[in-house]
């Protein structure tokens, strides 16, 4: 179960190159278990115990008991589809010296030294004017060239120093760019006419596979680890649970979580609030029952954890760093970094005993800043209590990240059980 599992996620992250396929992939599996897509922009009345809903690269899927009904708790683990790496511009030719390049925008806090050198390939949405489209062109098309040595004598002793603006450009042929040459390598990709092209939004990815690798096999190497990786587990929970012993599943996978949460489709806008409203409303429920199920409800705030990095030890607090495949961390910190409360920690502990899961504790040194995740945005937003946790990894936001293999099927199976409920 553990093997199937783990090929499950490999196939899931080379299946996601952009937020908008981690959102598509986890639809397809969605609809594949018998949930059932609605629109946010039509009126709710019938509404299945199954069912999803999309809105950018967002989505948000349920699984209610049988004739549940509000105030009954409702179970919800968050995540988010988007990545750091770099935008494509929407005119994007340059170049010179000979070179065609691509000016891109720099999406998140990506390690930057981390993308020069790797074969890219493109990935995202194209809007055309008889709709949307997705494409995913996993050939290398650019790639990021890093700056000789020889023109850069010391550059091993200063460090390596990048301007996004100006060392970031990716090179993706010869000659003289012209305006207008990406836009019709578009539109033969998504075989439409280059005039029918009216946006995008497009990234740049690295097109080597997810693998596993060490000795015995007991690492996974990919793209987008942070925060794919807890997606897949939300999704598969979400349908390895079936029908829930009581109140409502759900999960909730946000965009826009690396640069602040702050839009239609993200943790600090008001799509989980609005679908949870919608479906305590469609079951007769009034609004001071849609409260009362807020109060009795939880959340887990799922997104990665800093392993203890063997190379830089005293980057991390002594008592509080975790250790890949010896299980999920819980993420606590007291400056609301992570909602984790003593109650909400203690339910998770709770929900890993009953899955006969391990798990660690994450919290970072005083004089290291702590980054932060969707958790307190869902807590502050809904009063619901929240709880933050992640899979251990290495080289957060880099082109590529490396984790264990056990962890992720660990912190899949506590979420199923705590989605199923009668922990």
């Amino acid at each position: 179960m553990s093997a199937a599992l783990l090929s499950d996620l490999i196939a899931y992250l080379d299946a996601s190159p952009s937020h908008w396929h981690a959102t598509l992939s986890s639809a397809s599996r969605l609809h594949a278990a018998g949930f059932t897509e609605l629109q946010l922009d039509c009126a709710w009345s019938d509404i299945p115990d199954k069912g999803f809903v999309v809105r950018g690269a967002a989505l948000v899927g349920w699984s209610r008991a049988k004739n549940a009904a509000a105030p009954a708790p409702v179970r919800i683990v968050g995540a988010h589809t988007d990545s750091p790496g770099p935008r494509v511009k929407p005119r994007p030719d340059a170049g010179g010296y000979g070179w065609k390049q691509l000016s891109v925008e720099v999406y998140g806090g990506a390690l930057l030294n981390s993308w020069l050198d790797r074969d890219l390939g493109v990935a995202g949405q194209v809007i055309t004017r008889d709709g949307v489209q997705h494409i995913a062109v996993r050939e290398a098309l650019a790639r990021i060239p890093q700056l000789a040595i020889h023109l850069d004598r010391d550059v091993n002793e200063r460090g390596l120093i990048l301007d996004k603006h100006s060392h970031l450009t990716p090179v993706w042929g010869v000659g003289t760019p012209a305006a207008g040459e990406f836009n019709a390598w578009v539109a033969q990709q998504a075989e439409v006419k280059a005039s029918d092209i009216v946006a995008w939004d497009l990234c740049l990815f690295d097109v080597t596979p997810a693998s596993r690798l060490g000795v015995d096999g007991e690492l996974l190497a990919a793209g987008r680890l942070d925060n794919q990786l807890s997606c897949w587990a939300a999704t598969s929970a979400l349908c390895a649970s079936a029908t829930p012993t009581e109140g409502t599943a759900v999960i909730a996978l946000f965009d826009h979580e690396e640069v602040g949460s702050e839009s239609a489709a993200g943790a600090a806008g008001p799509l989980l609030e609005h679908v949870l409203e919608r479906l305590a409303l469609a079951s007769g429920a009034t609004r001071n029952d849609y409260l009362t199920q807020l109060a009795a409800s939880t959340c887990i705030s799922s997104d990665n954890a800093h392993s203890v990095h063997p190379n830089y030890p005293e980057r991390h607090e002594a008592g509080h760093r975790p250790v890949v495949n010896q299980g999920p961390a819980i993420k606590l910190n007291h400056n609301q970094r992570y909602a984790t409360t003593a109650s909400g920690s203690a339910m998770l502990q709770r929900v890993f005993h009953a899955a006969d899961v391990p798990w660690q504790l994450f919290v970072s040194r005083n004089n290291m800043p702590c980054g932060t995740t969707i958790g307190p945005m869902t807590a502050t937003r809904l009063g619901i209590e929240t709880v933050d946790v992640g899979v251990p990894q290495l080289s957060m936001h880099s082109a590529r990240e490396l984790c264990g293999t056990k962890d992720p099927v660990w912190l899949q199976q506590a979420l199923t059980t705590y989605l199923v409920g009668g922990y």
